[in-house]
């Protein structure tokens, strides 16, 4: 196999795309790249793979290709196995059975190997961050949507299909009444907890259109509709947490994402849920860890698919 002590990674989100030279887990140098995928909503299968392979392309090569031995990419996806095909992406529905990394790979000269972005965040953070020391690990992903990824015995767990620890589209609420989520079904932890659901919440409580970030500020600073929003989100996400933890005995909890600079007030919240959900002989066994890779995780783990 690749060793990964000079390749390019990619971490793609729905309008930016994140590439760096990695050595050893080291980032040498780093390019952002923009790119609005929202336009694939009106291609054909076929338009949608080109514009992703284009885009993906132009990206990587604003990096020198000088003795890199391989690209690793994080996409937001179901990924056969490692085999680097895209069985689906939920917000890109025509794209299935994409063979992204042997179709990059032809453009690029060069190995490209390619995995969901989740599970990129959690290897980055078992090998290079907070799940260090761990076999067993549930890496959360908190931004505009929640995902999830999985290490078990150290390794890396896709399921059959790719859709292992679709960690967002665990249900917390029931009921037609419960809230719409961006996979078509409701009540999902996505549509409660993620950046998205948090601000969208603001706005209908307090009619202002803003960030997370600001919304946090604003409890800091006493506003309570703003500390009850981050406080149910959290209460929701330690829930969802409790019921991965019953099907899956993992101890330990990793979380990255923007959110997490909330931390002291998701934190307790997070805990209280998670506790009182848990089956008893679980309860207060679990630790839920912020990254310290800041927004490095997914990167750092898209590095690691070479090996």
């Amino acid at each position: 196999m690749t060793n990964t002590s000079n390749v390019i990674a990619a971490d793609i989100g729905g309008t930016n795309i994140r590439l760096a030279r990695i050595c050893d887990g080291l980032i040498l140098e780093e390019v952002r790249h923009q790119a609005d995928f929202s336009v694939l909503q009106n291609m054909s299968k076929l338009e949608a793979e080109q514009h992703i392979l284009h885009t993906l392309e132009a990206a990587v090569q604003q990096l020198p290709l000088d003795n890199v031995q391989g690209v690793g990419i994080g996409f937001p996806g179901f990924f056969i196995g490692n085999s680097g095909v895209l069985a689906a992406s939920p917000n890109i529905p025509q794209l299935s059975n994409f063979a992204l990394a042997k179709k990059l790979s032809e453009r690029l000269s060069m190995p490209v190997t390619a995995q969901n972005d989740a599970l990129c965040a959690a290897i980055g953070e078992q090998t290079f961050g907070a799940g260090q020391g761990h076999a067993n690990l549930l890496h959360i992903t908190l931004g505009t949507g929640i995902g999830g990824g999985l290490i078990l015995n150290n390794t890396p767990y896709t399921g059959e299909s790719g859709m292992a620890m679709e960690f967002g589209h665990l249900k917390v609420e029931h009921g037609n009444e419960s809230r719409l989520c961006g996979c078509g079904n409701r009540g999902c932890v996505e549509a409660y907890a993620s950046a998205t659901a948090i601000s969208a919440r603001y706005n209908e409580l307090a009619g202002i259109n803003t960030s997370p970030k600001d919304i946090y500020q604003r409890a800091v600073n006493g506003n309570q509709q703003a500390a009850d929003i981050l406080e149910s989100a959290s209460m929701y996400l330690g829930t969802a947490i409790a019921q991965a933890i019953t099907l899956l005995d993992i101890r330990t909890v990793t979380i990255s994402g923007g959110l997490i600079g909330a931390w002291d007030i998701l934190y307790p919240n997070i805990m209280t849920a998670l506790n009182a959900n848990l089956i008893p002989p679980l309860q207060g066994k679990i630790s839920v860890i912020p990254s310290t890779l800041q927004d490095n995780a997914g990167i750092l783990g898209a590095s690691k698919l070479l090996d």
